[in-house]
């Protein structure tokens, strides 16, 4: 009888170790087995050989699956992720399989020899990127939007394929897999696989299997999950978009993409590139420091020579501008109804959902909340109802005041269906079609990308979901309805979130393909962030934005922790959050401690929300902290915000 040591990956196991089970041959670490937990059968991963437990019989593995085994630079992985990321064991493993095997597993087709076709050839800045881009390790490509980063990105993938190594691609949103998938699979085909969580599981499950059996390099494209594919030999990792947020896993093992990527790189020795045309300032800061290149791009790549981009500002103060839509000045619909004329799309960009954000009573006041959260109800007039986009309560509109009675209810700050329903009776003759979060499955955009690319649709209206990394052609206009809806968050990343959003957005249009505009409507006209974000000033905006970092002690300049304890009152979480900052007080030293206070979404569920902020220069003082953590706690390390 042999005995074996085994991850097992399942979230129900909350352990730390990996548990022992026997088997009738000896296994090799990283073999996946199927294993007996409590009641159930669960997936697992062999970390090694073990000896015969003293005060148990140990339960015998369950099935051994004809299946190779995982490469040990993902082992090694998940060793280091344990150490840095505090999470259950059972967790963390989980991140590395598939909820199950596949029932039928497709049989691997024989790849052709790699023959890449003619590609178009690199503009200046796209060949010293990748002269720059050579030796393993980490390089931020901070490339303006339009400039052909996906072009640099395909020639690194063509080299480390030559050199017989796989790449990953990663993507910040599912709905981008398809216009990458589409650009690698024309040079790649059949190597190209694409691998995300908007897959089935059997779908998911038969991607896994296919990169783990393929001894052959292959291009793996996904979003953040598709970091953790079981390649043997790893030679490049891309972060595309790697500024945005999607990359922060907001549950257990709350780890960032950028930050594992780094690591696995390690592990293989491999390229790393991050790639934006906003990279995040830490990892700008953190390149710097560590003396890693960063390479810029601004040269347009494609299209016509020479064209224009004219952005224009609108005061939103200015009433005089919005004669004819409360929402849509006179510039933008001149503007809107040009690009109609001229057979081109128009993007009106709004980081809001619903149809109108507040509903409340002009008579006595009274306004629509969350009965579980407090939070104000969106009204969306597509289903007539009001929803808390935090818990998904609902509610049928109102039709007078539930407190006075008074028919006075009124509908203020608007959404994305309110700019969608606006476009559609100003210009009936349009196509008119929305993309967020709210859409269906088969509305979101990554269903029409292709439509929306070819010219079938006129007005494109959305939120973020538009602004990462879209390429359309035929855009000639973007209307960002208001500017400043993220400007104010009372948060350390507000200004680089802001900056972040609208240079993206401002990016779907100036990148070569026709000349296009710009119409910016916001309540700060002369605002410094504004400028340079229009003239695209980012070592003004960086300076500006590391020098606050520095000064108020925000990352990269510490780590930070989110601690947050919920209660049936608001005084009970009080009291809890106050007797705990006391116990660190005494029990952890080198850490600062901001807080207690309400959080932001001070109602979550009928249960009443405190945080604590804690800060240290030295990582392991907040996983102490972490150790310390009374049940009915829940904590974000290295959080994206501290709201």
């Amino acid at each position: 009888m042999h005995y074996v040591e085994v991850l097992v990956g399942d979230a129900t196991y909350h352990g730390g170790e990996a548990l022992t089970y026997s088997a009738e041959t000896p296994l090799p670490a990283g073999q996946i087995v199927v294993v007996p937990l409590r009641n159930k059968r669960v997936l697992g991963v062999v970390a090694g050989p073990g000896t015969k437990p003293a005060r148990f019989a140990a339960k015998p593995v369950a099935e051994v699956p004809p299946l190779p085994a995982l490469p040990a630079q993902l082992l090694a992985l998940l060793a280091w992720m344990q150490g840095y990321y505090p999470a259950p064991l059972g967790i963390i493993t989980q991140l590395l399989l598939p909820k199950a095997l596949p029932k039928k597993p497709e049989a691997l087709a024989t790849l052709p020899p790699l023959s890449p076709p003619a590609l178009p050839p690199f503009t200046q800045d796209q060949e010293q990127a990748l002269q720059a881009i050579r030796e393993p390790g980490l390089h931020i490509l901070h490339g303006e939007t339009g400039t052909g980063k996906t072009r640099v990105y395909i020639e690194l993938a063509q080299r480390a394929l030559q050199s017989g190594k796989s790449a990953i691609i990663l993507t910040p949103e599912i709905g981008l897999t398809s216009q990458l998938a589409r650009d690698f699979g024309q040079v790649f085909g059949q190597r190209v696989v694409v691998a995300h969580s908007g897959l089935t599981d059997a779908q998911r499950a038969r991607a896994w299997q296919k990169i783990l059996e393929r001894q052959e390099p292959i291009v793996v494209i996904g979003a953040r999950s598709a970091l953790f594919s079981p390649l043997k030999n790893l030679g490049l990792v891309v972060v595309d978009e790697s500024h945005e947020t999607a990359y922060k896993q907001d549950q257990a093992p709350h780890y960032h993409t950028n930050i594992v990527a780094a690591k696995l790189a390690g592990l293989h020795r491999a390229v790393l590139v991050l790639g934006s045309a906003t990279p995040l300032v830490a990892d700008y800061a953190v390149a710097i420091a560590k003396k890693r290149p960063v390479v810029r791009m601004s040269q347009t790549a494609a299209g016509l020579v020479g064209a224009q981009k004219v952005v224009t500002v609108v005061d939103l103060r200015d009433r005089a501008n919005f004669s004819r839509s409360p929402y849509l000045s006179g510039q933008l619909l001149a503007a809107i109804k040009s690009r109609l004329q001229n057979g081109e799309q128009t993007l009106l960009f709004l980081n809001r959902r619903g149809t109108a954000r507040v509903v409340f009573c002009e008579k006595c006041g009274w306004q629509a909340l969350c009965p579980h959260c407090d939070l104000p109800l969106v009204y969306h007039g597509d289903e007539h109802l009001m929803r808390c986009h935090s818990c998904e309560y609902k509610a049928p509109s109102p039709i007078s005041c539930p407190e006075c009675h008074n028919a006075s209810v009124v509908f203020r700050s608007i959404g994305t269906k309110a700019v969608a329903e606006e476009a559609a009776r100003l210009f009936p003759e349009a196509r008119v079609q929305r993309f967020d979060t709210d859409n269906k499955k088969n509305e979101r955009i990554e269903q029409h990308y292709d439509a929306v690319r070819a010219g079938g649709v006129d007005i494109i209206v959305g939120t973020q979901t538009l602004a990462k990394g879209l390429d359309l052609p035929r855009l000639g206009l973007v209307g960002v309805i208001i500017a400043d809806t993220s400007l104010y968050f009372p948060d350390f990343s507000a200004q680089e979130r802001t900056y972040q959003l609208l240079s993206q957005v401002l990016g779907r249009v100036g990148r070569g393909h026709r000349d296009s505009e710009a119409v910016i409507q916001t309540y700060a006209p002369d605002s410094s962030l504004l400028r340079a974000v229009i003239e695209k000033d980012w070592d003004a905006f960086y300076s500006r934005e590391i020098a606050e970092r520095k000064q108020f002690l925000f990352p990269p300049y510490c780590y930070a922790l989110k601690l947050a304890v919920s209660r049936a009152s608001s005084a009970s979480a009080q009291r809890a959050a106050e007797n705990f900052v006391r116990q660190l007080h005494g029990n952890v030293g080198g850490i600062a401690v901001e807080g207690p206070t309400p959080s932001f979404h001070e109602k979550v569920q009928n249960k009443f929300v405190w945080q604590v902020i804690v800060k240290a220069k030295v990582r392991a003082r907040l996983l102490d902290v972490v150790a310390q953590l009374p049940s009915g706690w829940a904590y974000d390390i290295d959080p994206m915000n501290l709201l």
